[in-house]
C-alpha cells in the first residue's frame, strides 16, 4: 500500500486526488460496501477526530457494533479502521490488498482512496450496526463522500490545507458543506457570519434540516477522560448530534451519552489530544497543528502550573508559520525539531522563523534527540510540551 499508492501524510500535495471517480470505481470492484451502510459522516477543520471517537464511544456504550474510520494514524496504520475500539486485523488488510491487486493496479487509487474503501468493505463484512466515518480532507471531493449517512456533522471551519480547499474561510466552508446530502439532517459545531451563511445556503439547497451546537448547555454532571479546554466544543457537537438522531428515530438515553463521553479514551484508544504521556518528567502531547489548533494549545498551557516550560516543536512544511508562531509563549525553552517524514519542515528553518517571534532554542535533527535534551534539562515542577504536528507526537508516543 505504501509503495504502490501516493500517501498524503508522507508526500503531501502530490498524493491528493480530488474527485470521487477512483473511489466509486474501487467501491464497485469491492461490491459497493457504502450502499446501505448505516453511518454518521463527520467533517471539519479541527475536532473532527475527537468528535468521531466520542460518537463511536456513545454507540459502543449503547451496545452497538460500531465501526470507526479516522485518519491519520499515529503509531499503527490499523488505528484508522476500528470496530468497538479494536483495530482492523492485519490479515484482513493483507487479504484485501491481495484480493483486489488487479483492481488497484487498474484504478490506481491514492492511499486514502484505497484505505477508505477497505474500511467500508470491512464494516460491511463484519456487519457493524453503525459506522462513524471521518473525512480526510475537505468534504465535497473527499473519498468518504460516497456514503449516504443518517446524519452529517461539521465541527468547525478554520484555515488549514488552503492549497486544496481555498484561501478564505467561506471557500473552505463550501468544501466541508459538500458532505450535506439531500434531506439528511446536519449538525454544525460552531459557525459565525459568512461561514454560517455558507452552511445555511447548502442546507437550504439540499432541503436538509440544519442545527447549530454552539448554544447548547452541557449537563452539569458531564465528565470525560479528554482534558483539553477545547473538548467542550466537541461534547456540545455530540450532544446536539444525539438529540437530532433521537428526533429522527434513534433511541439513545442521556446516561449512555454521558458514559460515552466520559469513557472515550478507554472505549476507542484515542491518542494525542492533550494527552499526559508521562508524570515524571511531566510530559503532555497534543496534535493541534494549525492556527486554531495552536490557539487551543496555548489556552491549555495557560491552565497548567509549572516552573519552566519546555516546548518540543516541529511542523509539516505546508503550515502558515507566521500565523502560528506569533501565538506561542515567549517565556519557554524551545527544542525545534523535525519528524522523520518528507513533509517535515527542517528544524533549522523552523528555528530561523521562530527567532523573528523571539522564541529561543536550539534545533535538533530528530524528535528523539529534542525530547532527550528537554528531559535532560527538566527539573521537578517543570512541564515538557510536545506538539506542532501529528508526526512529532506520533514519534514520541
Amino acid at each position: 500500500m505504501y509503495s504502490q499508492t501516493p500517501v498524503f501524510h508522507k508526500i503531501g500535495a502530490a498524493a491528493y486526488k480530488p474527485g470521487l471517480q477512483n473511489t466509486y470505481a474501487l467501491a464497485k470492484a469491492c461490491g459497493n460496501p457504502h450502499i446501505g451502510l448505516k453511518c454518521i459522516h463527520v467533517a471539519g477543520t479541527n475536532g473532527k477526530g475527537s468528535t468521531s471517537h466520542i460518537l463511536a464511544s456513545v454507540f459502543y456504550e449503547l451496545g452497538w457494533r460500531t465501526g470507526l474510520y479516522t485518519s491519520p494514524h499515529l503509531k499503527d496504520f490499523r488505528e484508522r479502521i476500528k470496530i468497538n475500539g479494536k483495530p482492523i486485523d492485519t490479515k484482513y488488510v493483507v487479504d484485501f490488498v491481495k484480493k483486489h491487486a488487479t483492481d488497484i493496479a487498474r484504478i490506481q487509487p491514492s492511499f486514502f482512496e484505497l484505505t477508505c474503501v477497505m474500511a467500508l468493505r470491512y464494516f460491511g463484512d463484519k456487519k457493524v450496526d453503525i459506522a462513524i466515518v471521518e473525512t480526510g480532507l475537505g468534504g465535497r471531493l473527499d473519498s468518504t463522500n460516497i456514503v449516504f449517512p443518517d446524519l452529517s456533522v461539521i465541527t468547525n471551519i478554520s484555515k488549514d490545507h488552503m492549497q486544496f480547499l481555498g484561501n478564505t474561510l467561506e471557500k473552505i466552508a463550501f468544501e466541508k458543506a459538500g458532505i450535506i446530502k439531500p434531506g439528511i439532517p446536519v449538525v454544525v459545531g460552531e459557525a459565525k457570519g459568512r461561514v454560517k451563511k455558507v452552511f445555511q445556503k447548502a442546507a437550504e439547497q439540499n432541503e436538509s434540516p440544519l442545527f447549530f451546537a454552539d448554544k447548547l448547555k452541557p449537563p452539569a454532571n458531564l465528565k470525560s477522560e479528554l482534558k483539553g479546554t477545547y473538548q467542550p466544543k466537541n461534547f456540545r457537537t455530540v450532544l446536539k448530534s444525539v438529540e437530532v438522531l433521537n428526533q429522527s428515530g434513534y433511541s439513545i438515553p442521556q446516561k449512555t451519552v454521558l458514559r460515552g463521553i466520559e469513557k472515550v479514551v478507554t472505549n476507542t484508544a484515542l491518542m494525542g489530544r492533550w494527552q499526559t504521556v508521562a508524570k515524571n518528567p511531566y510530559i503532555i502531547a497534543d496534535i493541534g497543528h494549525n492556527e486554531a489548533g495552536i490557539k487551543e494549545v496555548v489556552k491549555n498551557l495557560r491552565q497548567e502550573k509549572y516552573t519552566t516550560l519546555h516546548i518540543v516543536l516541529g511542523f509539516a512544511n505546508d503550515k502558515d508559520l507566521e500565523a502560528i508562531l506569533k501565538l506561542l509563549p515567549k517565556k519557554a525553552m524551545y527544542y525545534f525539531t523535525n519528524a522523520n517524514t518528507n513533509r517535515a519542515l527542517p528544524a533549522t528553518v523552523l528555528q530561523q522563523h521562530a527567532a523573528k517571534f523571539k522564541l529561543k532554542g536550539n534545533a535538533w535533527l530528530s524528535v528523539k534527540k529534542a525530547l532527550g535534551e528537554a528531559k535532560k534539562r527538566y527539573k521537578t515542577g517543570d512541564l515538557i510540551f510536545v506538539g506542532g504536528s501529528n508526526f512529532v507526537v506520533a514519534e514520541i508516543l
